[in-house]
């Protein structure tokens, strides 16, 4: 059973893109970064600790989140199935494509056999549009070649994988069973929401703390590495081409801001835009930065990069406050 009229090309962040698929078989269109905007997508987080072989920047939130943040504020009608089952699992999204809608999977990527990097990342997201008696049919981002296959034991595998961020087999359909919520509402809501979380983080590894944290911590790095050729060009790497959109998802949330200041006039909004519109290539900078670092192993480009963080800290401050005075829905 492989559905018809599926979208197959693929965006460029694994959430969003399945995203995309799931909402367009629902007759709703919208840009990849306005997905991002809705879902809340935009956070920051440092993470290191002993188990780690080398600390984490993270520029989004938790896997699903940006799923069931848009999808509530849309209006639309979610259904999320977990099981530890590989029988049940493959039963909940079998019948979902035989009725006729795609479905959204959460997924180790190590497993999926169209993947070349083999490194395991639980919180991957793809979209299950077909099946036969040996391969599932499923589209991925464009830079894993958008309409792909694996085998159905390979995707057995992938769902079921026990670690970091997976899920339990978790599957998810989504429909509009009822009019939607208008759009310059949900902006309106979804920028007040992100800022909000943005500017009172729980611990100071979250939002703009954490990105002053980093500021004081990557000065260290090239002794907190065993390997830095290795480390810091990966950390580059994964902030703008791992499914970030680039700039650690900041692209994004630029283009989200800038779309959405044509839908709602809001001066905080406007201000917001035009903040993004000078960080964004900030934190490129600090990736070639450190990339440097770790070719030359010379510290001054840590140095930098420490510096260029501090910055950051404070700019995202002032957008993220410029987006906490958006006016909320008139409704």
């Amino acid at each position: 059973m492989i559905l018809d009229g599926i979208t197959t090309t693929g965006g460029e962040h694994c959430e969003t893109s399945t995203l995309d698929v799931l909402l367009r078989h629902a007759g709703i269109e919208l840009s990849e970064p306005m997905l991002f905007g809705l879902g809340e997508g935009l956070g920051f987080i440092y993470w290191d600790g002993k188990n780690l072989p080398f600390p984490f920047l993270g520029g989004r939130g938790k896997p699903l989140e940006i799923t069931r943040r848009l999808t509530a504020r849309l209006g639309l009608a979610l259904v999320v199935k977990e099981t530890t089952s590989a029988r049940t699992a493959w039963r909940n999204v079998a019948e979902r494509i035989d009725a006729g809608l795609p479905v959204g999977l959460q997924l180790d990527s190590y497993h999926l056999e169209y993947f070349t990097s083999k490194v395991h990342f639980g919180g991957h997201v793809a979209a299950l549009y077909g099946y036969d008696e040996e391969k599932a049919f499923l589209v991925d981002t464009a830079q894993q070649g958008g309409e792909v296959t694996t085998s159905r034991e390979s995707l057995e595998r992938a769902r079921g994988e026990k670690g970091p961020m997976t899920a339990k087999n978790l599957s998810f359909t989504l429909t509009a069973d009822g009019s939607l919520t208008p759009l310059s509402d949900a902006v309106r809501s979804a920028v007040r929401a992100n800022a909000a979380e943005f500017l009172n983080p729980p611990i100071a590894n979250l939002g703009y703390r954490g990105i002053g944290k980093a500021a004081v911590q990557v000065r260290n790095w090239l002794d907190r590495s065993s390997d830095p050729a290795r480390d810091l060009p990966q950390t580059a790497t994964l902030m703008e081409r791992a499914g970030t959109g680039g700039a650690l998802f900041r692209r994004f949330y630029r283009d989200f801001l800038e779309e959405s200041a044509t839908l709602v006039d809001d001066a905080g909004l406007r201000t917001a835009a035009e903040k993004y519109r000078e960080i964004t290539p900030l934190w490129t900078e600090v990736a070639r930065l450190f990339t440097q670092a770790g070719e030359t192993g010379d510290a001054r480009h840590l140095a930098d990069a420490s510096a260029i963080l501090s910055e950051l800290a404070q700019r995202e401050q002032e957008a993220m406050t410029a987006l906490a005075t958006v006016q909320p829905c008139r409704s």
